[in-house]
This record gives C-alpha cells, structure tokens and sequence, in this order.
C-alpha cells in the first residue's frame, strides 16, 4: 500500500506539472503565432493598399491599417519596407496569370511565382500560409491579385522558440521527477510509519484478543452443559464468535496488505472451482426464494492461490447473497477475454446509490448501517477481496445499471 501511495504521489506530482507546463507552452505558442501572422498581414495589408509595393519615400506615411480590424491605424518602421521579401502575381477573373513582380525577393523566380498562383487559385483561399509564405488574395482592376510575403525567418525563430521551450519544459519534468523520486520516500515516511503502527497493532491486538476469546466460549460451553440451555450463555456464545470472526478478518486483511513476497502460485481448474461455489450458494439462494443463475466458460485454469481465491468467490457471492432482496436475482460470470480471466458478481437490491460505489471496498464502510447490522456484516469482506484481487496483480470494481442492482467485476491476468 505504502509503495502503491508514493507511486500515486509520484504520479500525481508529474500529472499536474505537465499539466501546468502545456498549459504555458501551448499559451505561448497561441500567442507567438498570433503576433506572426498579425505583423505578416499587417505588412501584406499596406502592400495591397498600394496596389503590391510600398509608398515611394515622397509618399511614404509611417502608418497602416490593422486587418480585421479597419477603425484601427497603426504605426509601422520607416526600415520595413528594406527588411520585407515579397512578391507579386496578377491574374485576370478567370484565373490567367498576366504578371509577375518577384524584384524584391531572390529566392523565387517567375515561373515559382506562377506556380504558387496556379495553387492559390486552385484552393480558392483568400488568406494563408503556403510554405514559409504568408498570401493575400484581393481584387483590383485588372482582376485579381496575390502578394506573397516571405516569413521564412519569423517561421524559423517561432520553431525554434517552440523546439527550445519544450526542450526546456522535457528536461524541468525529468529533473523534477528525480528529485520526487529522491524525496517521495521522506514525504510519505510519517504515513508509513503510521499505517506500519496499525497494521502491527492489529495483528497483535488480535493474537491477543483470540485466546480470551477462545476461553470465554469455552468457559460459555462448559457453563451450559452444567446449567443446560440459557439465553444470556447463547447470547454471550454468538457474540464471542462474532468477535472471533472479525479478528480473523482483521488480521487476514492486515497480512495481505503487507509488503511479503507473494504467496505461492499454483496452477488449478478455476472452472472447477468456481461450479463447486455456485452449487454451494445456490441452495440457499432457493431458500430464500432468490434466482441464482451462472454461466461460467468451462476448462478454464489459473496459476494462482486456490485458497484465496477460493475465498474471494465466497465473499462475492455471499455479498449478493446477503444484499438482495427477497426474490431477486443473482448471478455469476466466468470466462476468459483476451490475456484475462474476467469474473462479474450481479446481484439486484433494493436501493444502490452511485456515490457509494467508490467506497464500497473501504474497510467499515457501510452503504445502509441499519441493513449491515441486519446482516451481521462488518464492512470487511470486500476489503478483503479487493486484497486478494491485488495480491493476484489484478483489478476489482463496482457498478451499478440502474441504481438498483450491482455488479462486481474482477479482472485477472492469466500468467
């Protein structure tokens, strides 16, 4: 348990950081691109302005529209027009390349420029990026015209920015984790010397408690032989051994959830096994005028404790058993999925609300007390098999359909 929890830490503790860190990088990015592609069409928009070039220096206004937003002027640098690659392609209405006008760029020559058009046109897109080239498409009087800008190097400073930031960002996490990792242990040192505590002071509270309990049953047996039946003696007689059966439980459950080494592995027909319980249960189950119904693959083996699990059948069905309600319907499940062996425990019951199905393998935990100190129950059997369930390395849960029934899966890796 006390592994299982630092690994939650752990886990958590990373979750949270990548969690925290995408949440900056993918702001950052947004914004970053933003900016690009706002700076990109704001210098396209004075290049459209002024029919595909800048003002001439007599003409030149250091200022611009803002596209998108038209009531918005902004001030440019009197250097953009020296700093910007650009080119231009005219086209009539139907789509023929007239012109081109690559003189303010060297890397594209006019038949690349005709090209790009051929594909603008093609995607029928007004705005965009083809490349590293930021377009505009606007009408004019001769038909229609398209300026590229090249933000090739704003495009590389973006990536590499990302590249850098995440670089950042992967190396932070795997520090951090080393240090969780390091630290983990002292973090969670007080819980685990508390919960070693309890776990040694059940088990030894419960060696102790067995042998007074063992003499008062036997002084009560004893006591009625000499006095002959007496309704305190079978009162005291029940109760001893209702104590005697909760210490068990808690020790049992103590163990298990002790860090050993796990308990031998043998192979056997869980098939077998599990008809053997089912024909156990059903006969009480007619008793109580309850339906008990199974269906369960047959041949099926496992490598694991028979015992245990042996005993986690019984608990399961014993849980449906006690919990239904008169003339309700029980059922078992065996069979084989995949690389596991999945066991489903259905039983119908009165009323089984959904925010209790998360504790329902807590220790104590009662979902009606009234209901629970009818049955004679503890709230430990569950626990108990969710126990074994861990100790075989597989899942348990609890579902309902329709809030008034529930079913207890059990997942187990075949090895």
């Amino acid at each position: 348990m006390i592994r299982r929890l630092r690994i939650r830490l752990v886990a958590v503790s990373m979750l949270s950081l990548f969690i925290v860190l995408t949440v900056i990088m993918g702001t950052m990015a947004v914004v970053s691109w933003q900016n690009l592609t706002d700076n990109a069409d704001f210098t396209l928009s004075i290049l459209e302005d002024n029919g595909g070039v800048f003002p001439k220096s007599e003409d030149f206004i250091l200022e611009g529209r803002v596209p998108g937003k038209p009531d918005k002027i902004r001030q440019f640098s009197p250097e953009l027009p020296y700093e910007t690659r650009y080119f231009t392609v005219q086209l009539n209405e139907e789509g023929v390349i007239l012109s081109t006008n690559t003189g303010r760029i060297a890397a594209i020559d006019s038949e690349t420029a005709m090209e790009f058009a051929r594909t603008i046109w093609e995607k029928q897109s007004t705005r965009g990026f083809l490349g590293d080239y930021r377009y505009l498409v606007h009408a004019n009087d001769q038909g229609y015209q398209i300026i590229f800008l090249d933000c090739g190097r704003n495009l590389d400073s973006y990536r590499n920015f990302m590249l850098t930031g995440i670089g950042v960002c992967f190396g932070g996490m795997l520090a951090v984790l080393f240090l969780l990792i390091l630290l983990s242990g002292r973090i969670i040192k007080p819980v685990a010397e508390s919960y070693e505590k309890q776990k040694r002071f059940i088990t030894d509270a419960g060696h102790e408690l067995k042998t007074p309990l063992t003499v008062i049953d036997a002084d009560a047996e004893i006591l009625s032989m000499d006095l002959g039946e007496n309704e305190w003696l079978t009162d005291i007689q029940t109760q001893t051994r209702r104590l005697a059966e909760l210490t068990n439980d808690l020790i049992l459950l103590s163990r298990m959830e002790e860090d050993r080494a796990p308990v031998a592995m043998i192979e056997f027909p869980i098939s077998d096994l599990a008809e053997e319980m089912v024909r156990s249960f059903q006969a009480l189950a007619r008793t109580q005028e309850k339906t008990f119904t199974s269906r369960i693959e047959p041949m099926l083996s496992y490598k694991g404790d028979e015992k245990s699990l042996r005993q986690l059948l019984s608990i399961l069905l014993d849980n449906a058993l006690k919990y239904s309600e008169p003339g309700g319907t029980i059922s078992l499940e065996l069979g084989r999925q995949g690389k596991n062996l999945h066991l489903s425990v259905y039983n119908t019951c009165p009323v089984m609300e959904r925010e209790h199905l998360a504790h329902l393998f807590d220790r104590f935990y009662r979902t009606d007390s009234s209901r629970n100190s009818q049955t004679g129950g503890y709230g430990l059997g569950l626990s108990i098999a969710a126990a074994i369930t861990a100790a075989h390395r597989g899942r348990i849960s609890a579902s309902t359909e329709d809030g008034h029934s529930l079913r207890i899966t059990v997942t187990l890796p075949v090895n």
